[in-house]
């Protein structure tokens, strides 16, 4: 999004970078390479790379890694405009809406901005510097996968995938851009005429137009609520005017493509509409290095200065640091002494829950034995630990106790630890269980 407001004298001083155009076209793609300093805009270099889509990637990607190679600026990932057709483009008037609350609101109205299916689309949007309307650009997915994979294929690295009017934008508010009030500007090619332009009613417009040039321009005056007599212009004559170039560049030709090579030197001067998914964008700039090189040339400079200390100013600090030790010592010990007690009695405090917890389960179980052990069957002797049950009494039928006891939830494995001996009438036993959850 635009930080700097496009009327900030700042912004001229700010205007320092070097970007690379890429247009795809219904048959070609055109490159321009541009340069932007304060004091105006410069052509390094353009071409265009014929029948692209009719050829291996490899071989037209070569073409081009040898066009920026010439120009030195090999390193640079080019800022990629879209094909209009391709593209829609739509102008959200959110009056009111904060910018924190600027994605939810036009998540909730995107469905009715495209024609496709909900998975199908993706979008991005930036909001217009001094109005509360937000320009929003929808493509298809699959488009959007073809092109980065088209790309990748000729090795070629693009930094942003957006479109004309947001490149036009940008490139207007440059040193050197845009006369004030509203207008209108149109742009001829092979595909038919797009407009642009911009008005207190609109306040940016894009549309592509298969109509003859006085049509479009009547239509998209109406649009814009132009004033009778204000004429449409080329869009080369409102961008800002390269000083220098190539022999054979033609602006009013590539217009759109040098528009997305301003963008691309001044990114963050721009209106950031970005459709490459953030995991395929690489960096543009050397500069990205720059405060790597600061912090070492800092810590160079940091690690003479330690050198270069005399020794008696580190005795002077290891006096002071032992001074400062021996007087939070004490601090440190108590804190230290109230570490341990309060880890003691949370020790305690386990203890005495795990007691209660032991309790409950012994309670339980001997309800389970005496809901199980039901009369004549008795119990002279019960003996509880963690792990297993020892109890001995008399039944009138012994042998049927195992499978009663290792019924319950809370026993299994019940043993014998005796023979049965007959007394009387009864029959006397000395079994062991070993209690569920208990040792093995």
């Amino acid at each position: 999004m635009n930080w700097l407001p496009h009327n900030s004298p700042l912004r001229r001083w700010l205007a320092i970078g070097t970007g690379v155009g890429i247009e795809i076209g219904t048959r070609d793609l055109r490159v321009v390479a541009a340069r932007v300093r304060p004091g105006g805009a410069r052509v390094l270099g353009s071409a265009v790379i014929e029948r692209f889509r009719e050829r291996p990637a490899a071989e037209w990607g070569a073409e081009y890694a040898d066009f920026l190679k010439r120009l030195g600026v090999s390193h640079l990932a080019a800022t990629v405009l879209l094909p209009r057709r391709e593209v829609i483009v739509r102008v959200l008037a959110l009056p009111g809406v904060p910018p924190k609350d600027l994605e939810a609101a036009i998540s909730f109205q995107i469905d009715a901005l495209h024609p496709y299916p909900e998975e199908e689309a993706a979008w991005t949007w930036a909001r217009l510097d001094g109005t509360d309307s937000v320009v929003i650009a929808i493509a298809r997915r699959e488009t959007i996968a073809h092109y980065v994979s088209l790309l990748a294929e000729a090795g070629v690295k693009a930094a942003a995938f957006t479109v004309s009017a947001a490149a036009v934008y940008s490139a207007l508010r440059l040193p050197g851009g845009r006369p004030a009030g509203a207008f209108l500007a149109l742009h001829e090619d092979e595909e038919g005429i797009e407009a642009y332009g911009e008005s207190p009613a609109r306040p940016l417009f894009s549309a592509e137009f298969p109509a003859g040039w006085e049509r479009v321009a009547a239509m998209a005056a109406a649009e814009l609520r132009l004033e009778d007599g204000q004429g449409a212009v080329r869009l080369a004559e409102l961008l800002p005017p390269p000083k220098t170039f190539p022999q054979d560049f033609d602006l009013a030709a590539a217009a759109r493509c040098y528009a997305a090579a301003l963008d691309g030197a001044c990114p963050r001067l721009g209106l950031r509409l970005n459709l490459l998914p953030a995991e395929h964008r690489a960096s543009a700039s050397r500069l990205i290095y720059a405060p790597t090189v600061a912090l070492l040339v800092l810590l160079a400079a940091a690690g003479i200065a330690m050198a270069a200390i005399r020794p008696i100013e580190d005795r002077r600090y290891m006096t002071a640091l032992r001074a400062e030790i021996a007087r939070l010592e004490p601090v440190a010990l108590k804190a230290g002494e109230l570490d341990r007690q309060v880890e003691a009695i949370r020790a305690r405090t386990r203890s005495l829950d795990e007691f209660r917890r032991r309790t409950k389960a012994d309670l339980d179980l001997l309800a389970e034995l005496t809901r199980r052990l039901q009369p004549p069957t008795w119990v002279a002797q019960l003996e509880i630990t963690r792990d297993a049950v020892n109890l001995a009494g008399e039944a009138e039928q012994a042998a049927g106790l195992l499978k009663v006891l290792d019924e319950s939830p809370l026993l299994r494995n019940s043993e014998f630890t005796m023979p049965i001996a007959r007394i009387g009438s009864a029959e006397s036993f000395r079994i062991r269980c070993q209690r569920e959850g208990g040792a093995q």
